[in-house]
């Protein structure tokens, strides 16, 4: 998995939290505790599948452009991040005259693949409006 998801993530479920205002790059990027750069790159991606809107100048920033309890983080994940659960170093050798060196990366490429669909089955239960309600009932916890 890589970090865009998660950026990805947060930014939506902060947009979500923050519904009647926009929000800069920088302002997510320091929620975050990320660079803006990264940010704004993530955003671009979640900008083309339409997840947020823009608004340039002052006043300007993101906005969110869906409804979070329709939008899963199996969506996000696909957009951000689909093929990322497999390392990009496998073990093996398929030249070499072993069964286990010369099978091992086609197999582990299976194994990487059906990981992947039962995350993205399970992700496919989570909207970004249930990772706000679980944010929400762990600041309740605390206070």
């Amino acid at each position: 998995m890589n970090s865009e998801f998660t950026i990805a993530v947060h930014s939506l479920v902060l947009l979500a939290y923050r519904l009647d205002h926009m929000a800069t790059s920088d302002m997510i990027a320091a929620n975050v505790c990320t660079h803006p750069a990264r940010v704004r790159k993530v955003m671009s991606c979640l900008k083309k599948q339409g997840y947020v809107a823009t608004k340039e100048g002052t006043g300007g920033g993101y906005a969110l452009n869906c409804n979070p309890a329709e939008v899963t983080l199996a969506q996000i994940y696909r957009a951000t991040s689909i093929g990322s659960l497999k390392p990009s170093w496998c073990s093996g050798n398929e030249e070499e005259d072993c069964m286990i060196a010369c099978n091992m990366a086609d197999v582990m490429d299976q194994i990487f693949s059906e990981a992947e669909e039962q995350m993205l089955a399970f992700l496919s239960r989570v909207t970004i409006h249930d990772v706000l309600n679980r944010i929400r009932e762990v600041q309740s916890g605390k206070t």
